[in-house]
């Protein structure tokens, strides 16, 4: 999956580091990365976490879209 370059341009999008994305979620800075870069599974827990502080779909995290914005109630 390439969902780990929509969450890096996600949090660069808002001047965030990695630090404070792992934060936000309750894991290191290293665990996140490792999200970021592909080489360990994001959970599925984490990617809601993610669409919801981002306020995008997890489609869009996915890349299955590329509608950035949610559409709750449509």
């Amino acid at each position: 999956m390439k969902y780990f370059r929509r969450i890096r341009d996600l949090r660069e999008d808002k001047d965030l580091t990695q630090t404070d994305m792992g934060k936000l979620l309750n894991v290191s800075q290293r665990a996140y990365a490792h999200y970021e870069n592909g080489t360990r599974n994001l959970p599925v827990e984490l990617l809601i976490e993610i669409a919801d502080y981002h306020k995008v779909s997890v489609d869009y995290i996915l890349e299955r879209t590329n509608v950035k914005e949610m559409n709750i109630g449509k």
